[in-house]
């Protein structure tokens, strides 16, 4: 095997700085979408199902992506082909998602568009963030690995800056309100603006990276040609059978890691809402009971006159309609009579009531209703753009933290402290109501995440050698994508494990506790990592 030369600084800069226009794009999804969906409408218990998405895209498309371009072979590239095509789709599709609630859908129909937005972005994200994963890999020898992996964190968390605090700034020029259901400005220019600086980055990495020959490639990784382009092909199951012991014992510390950060993402906006801007909540009609029959905003009745619509129920007594709104707590409903509250069961009952076409004269009409923080108030708003600047915050503190790790000596310690620290920040954010001192939550948050970007992949390239390696880094994205699917799932579940906040909205601040309690099991259990070298497997 030809032992490769040691890159110039600005060489192993280039490979990587494409990574800032990506993370740019992931930046504004990890820390906007939460907001976006709320904002449309959408219940805060439901939240965590949207981002079964993104890592659901990732663990089908990273695999792929990884396996095809270890036999991709064009004047283009052997990695970038992927980079172009992910990065186009992400383009358009960042002009789309943030417009979702201005199209003038109803609540259901613009949550449904935004899902499919944020499924193709999130595929297109991981289409062309896996390129600079592999490039590392191929074009940088064992010493210069963690060098490497070091720039692409910063550039990394330098993207992802730019991407946080975008809304924040553009608030100083544009207005951060917007009509009910509709994302205000300062979040739909932040994505165009994020588009326009990937189209950048796309473009400048073409014209300054140029990928290994296949001759050259195969005697810096010990390949035999002859036998890799006639022998038989290894499936990547075949792989995950036969990959080192390590890949598994990393992906059991990842499990927690990014399980614990996906509750971050989505439930970051509303805990900050809730702790330190003192959001207010609002009632909001879900459903109406008549009779013992439920209806909500899919069912329809007299004369297809919707039940729910955008939170309002409406019914049709005697020919003429009577609009039933649930604005604010406190709210009076009437329709022939005063409606009461069932403490009981936490819905408003109508004692009674006219003749409803089709229906007849019902007994009783139960109106059932959520509390949820009213994302139309500017307190919200401010929060949203807040949460931005603490994500900035984080990302900021990983790069200075990423520093400090590249002295470490045992990288096992080094990992295993980073993760301990983000276990404290999260715990941290249940006792604290100042935005500002927030900052220092989410700062030690970014010794975890910086730990997180930059020790897995090292560990893990260190251990492989030979053909396989984008398909092994594929694979291995899904220690990152599979705990962030079993997080979203149980999220709603969780959350409703919680009491109500005092204002009646969901405790979502519990949710970070929980992170917390994550990023605790996995800092204990990086010491069951032992690490190897490719040179041991051969």
């Amino acid at each position: 095997m030809k032992d490769q030369r040691d890159l110039s600084f600005w060489k192993l800069w280039n490979l990587s700085f494409g990574f800032f226009g990506v993370q740019i794009a992931y930046a504004l999804q990890s820390s906007q979408v939460s907001r976006i969906f709320s904002t449309i409408g959408a219940d805060p218990h439901d939240l965590s199902y949207f981002w079964i998405l993104p890592p659901l895209m990732g663990l089908i498309v990273q695999p792929i992506v990884g396996s095809a371009s270890d036999r991709t072979w064009n004047r283009l590239g052997r990695r970038l082909p992927y980079l172009l095509v992910g990065a186009a789709v992400a383009i358009i599709v960042m002009c789309f998602l943030p417009n979702a609630g201005s199209l003038g859908l109803a609540i259901s129909q613009a949550i449904i568009f935004g899902l499919v937005m944020l499924m193709l972005l999130d595929t297109s994200i991981n289409m062309a963030m896996q390129p600079f994963k592999m490039l590392v890999g191929d074009m940088v020898n064992e010493r210069q690995k963690g060098l490497a992996y070091s720039i692409q964190s910063f550039l990394c968390n330098a993207g992802s800056v730019v991407g946080y605090v975008a809304p924040f700034v553009l608030a100083w020029f544009l207005s951060n309100t917007a009509p009910a259901g509709e994302v205000p400005p300062t979040v739909t220019w932040a994505f165009y603006l994020g588009a326009f600086i990937l189209l950048l980055c796309v473009v400048y990495t073409f014209a300054k990276v140029k990928e290994m020959p296949p001759a050259e490639y195969a005697a810096f990784h010990g390949i035999e040609v002859d036998k890799e382009e006639k022998g038989p092909k290894e499936n990547m199951f075949r792989l995950l059978v036969k990959a080192p012991k390590v890949f598994w014992t990393v992906g059991l510390v990842q499990f927690f890691c990014w399980a614990a950060f996906l509750y971050m993402w989505t439930y970051s906006t509303d805990a900050v809402a809730l702790q330190a801007f003192d959001a207010p909540s609002v009632q909001e009609v879900t459903g109406v009971t008549i009779d013992g029959k439920s209806y909500d905003d899919k069912y329809f009745f007299a004369g297809e006159q919707p039940v729910i619509e955008n939170g309002t129920l409406t019914l049709t007594p005697d020919g003429e309609a009577t609009v039933l709104s649930l604005l604010k707590p406190g709210t009076v409903l009437t329709m022939a009579h005063i409606a009461k509250l069932d403490e009981g069961t936490g819905t408003y009952v109508l004692e009674q009531t006219s003749e409803l076409p089709g229906i007849g004269t019902p007994d009783e009409i139960a109106i059932n209703y959520k509390t949820v923080l009213d994302p139309s108030t500017k307190a919200y708003q401010d929060a949203g753009d807040w949460n931005g600047n603490l994500f900035a915050i984080q990302a900021i503190a990983a790069v200075l933290w990423a520093i400090v790790l590249a002295g470490f000596r045992r990288r096992k310690l080094g990992y295993s402290l980073s993760l301990l620290i983000g276990a404290i920040g999260f715990i941290s954010v249940f006792f604290i109501h100042n935005p500002y001192v927030l900052a220092v939550s989410y700062a030690l948050m970014g010794c975890a995440w910086a730990a997180m970007l930059s020790m897995p992949f090292t560990i893990l390239t260190n251990a492989l050698s030979g053909g396989n390696i984008g398909t092994y880094l594929g694979l291995f994205n899904c220690t990152i994508t599979i705990p962030q699917i079993v997080a979203a799932l149980c999220g709603g579940a969780v959350l409703h494990c919680f009491p109500a906040a005092d204002n009646g909205a969901p405790l979502t601040v519990g949710m970070l506790v929980v992170s917390g309690v994550l990023l605790l099991i996995g800092s204990v259990a990086v010491w069951n990592i032992k690490e190897t070298f490719g040179s041991q497997n051969k």
